[in-house]
C-alpha cells in the first residue's frame, strides 16, 4: 500500500481479535448429560479491535485493523469476515504456533451472557503489531482489551501514543480487566497509570474502574483517571448509561429504550460510536449521543456486530430519539 492509500485510513483499531460461537437464547443451562436446544449456532468475529473496525465500517468509517490470529481455520474465517466486511486486514499477522482466540458464548433467556475462552494468539500482540506509519496517518488510534494483553506493557503503549499524538492522531483507549476479589492496584499502577497522560478518550465500564480503584462511584472512578491525565473519561454504567468527565463538562447520560436480545459486543459498539463522533467533529454530547446509539442497537441481536446501526440507520434513529444527559 502507498503512503497516500495508506492515509485515507481514518482508524487503526488494536488488540483483542476473536472467533465468537455463540448460541440463540436457550431456555436453561443444560444439566450434566441433557440436551437443550437453541434456534441457531453462529460463528461471528469477535474481540474489541476487530469489533469496533466492523461497527465503524458500518458507519463509513475505514479501519485498519492490528491485531493476532492463529494459522487456522479459524484465523482464516476472521480475516475473511473482516475483509467482506470493509475492513482492511493487511497488520493482521497470523502465528502459527498459536489457535485462533475463540469464546464459547452461552446466552440463556433472562439471564446474563456465559462465557468459555481460549485465549490463543491474543497472548502474542505487542506494540510491534502496530505500525507506526499506520497509526500516524490515521485520524484516530483505538486499542482495546488493555490490560489482558501480555505483551502491551504500559511504557510500551505510552509510548506509542505519544508519537501518535505528536502527529495529531487522538488516542482513544479501552480495557478489559480480569476478574477478582480484590482491587488490581498492580494493573493500575504498572501498565495503566504510565498510559493515561497520553489517552485522549479512556472508556472503561464501571466495573473495571472499581477493580482498578477501589472506588465505587462512576463519577468518582471517572474523576480519578482524568487527576491522572486521561484528558476525557467515559465510565459506562451498562443498562443504566454513561458518565463522562471531560475538561469542559461532566455529564450523566441515560440509554435509549429498545428490545434486548445479546449484549454481547455492547461496549465496543459503544466506543465505535463515541470514535464516530469525534470524526464527525462533535462535542462530547453528541459523541455520546452516537455511542449510546450504537450501543443501544447492537443488543437487538444475537453476536457483537449485527444489529450494529448503519449510519443512516444510526443517523435516523437520532433524529427520531432523544438521549437523557444532564450535566453534573
Amino acid at each position: 500500500m502507498s503512503n497516500a492509500e495508506a492515509a485515507k485510513t481514518d482508524v487503526v483499531c488494536a488488540g483483542v481479535v476473536v472467533a465468537d460461537h455463540l448460541s440463540t437464547p436457550i431456555d436453561h443451562v443444560p444439566a450434566p448429560g441433557e440436551l437443550v436446544m437453541a434456534d441457531d449456532l453462529i460463528l461471528e468475529i469477535g474481540g474489541c479491535a476487530s469489533n469496533v473496525a466492523v461497527d465503524l465500517a458500518k458507519l463509513g468509517v475505514s479501519c485498519q485493523v492490528t491485531g493476532c490470529v492463529g494459522s487456522d481455520v479459524f484465523g482464516r474465517y476472521v480475516a475473511e469476515t473482516l475483509r467482506a466486511r470493509g475492513v482492511d486486514t493487511q497488520y493482521l499477522t497470523a502465528c502459527p504456533d498459536r489457535p485462533t482466540s475463540q469464546t464459547l458464548i452461552v446466552n440463556v433467556k433472562g439471564e446474563d451472557r456465559r462465557f468459555i475462552h481460549c485465549f490463543g494468539a491474543n497472548a502474542e500482540f505487542g506494540t510491534e503489531h502496530i505500525p507506526l506509519q499506520a497509526v500516524q496517518q490515521a485520524k484516530v488510534l483505538y486499542v482495546g482489551g488493555y490490560l489482558i494483553l501480555p505483551r502491551l506493557i504500559g511504557p510500551d503503549l505510552a509510548r506509542l501514543f505519544e508519537q501518535a499524538r505528536a502527529s495529531n492522531t487522538v488516542t482513544v483507549l479501552d480495557i478489559v480487566v480480569p476478574a477478582s476479589d480484590e482491587p488490581r492496584r498492580d494493573l493500575l499502577e504498572r501498565d495503566l497509570l504510565p498510559v493515561l497522560p497520553h489517552t485522549d478518550v479512556f472508556l472503561p465500564n464501571t466495573d473495571e474502574a472499581r477493580l482498578l480503584t477501589g472506588i465505587a462511584n462512576p463519577l468518582e472512578q471517572a474523576e480519578f483517571f482524568r487527576s491522572k491525565g486521561a484528558r476525557t473519561v467515559v465510565v459506562t454504567l451498562g443498562g443504566e448509561g454513561a458518565v463522562l468527565v471531560s475538561d469542559n463538562v461532566r455529564l450523566r447520560a441515560g440509554v435509549f429504550p429498545v428490545e434486548f436480545v445479546d449484549g454481547t459486543g455492547a461496549g465496543d459498539a459503544f466506543d465505535a460510536g463515541y470514535i464516530a463522533g469525534i470524526l464527525q467533529g462533535k462535542d462530547e454530547r453528541g459523541c455520546l449521543e452516537i455511542a449510546s446509539a450504537l450501543g443501544a442497537s447492537c443488543v437487538r441481536a444475537v453476536g457483537t456486530t449485527p444489529g450494529v446501526f448503519t449510519r443512516e440507520e444510526c443517523d435516523r434513529f437520532l433524529a427520531e430519539h432523544r438521549l437523557p444527559i444532564e450535566e453534573l
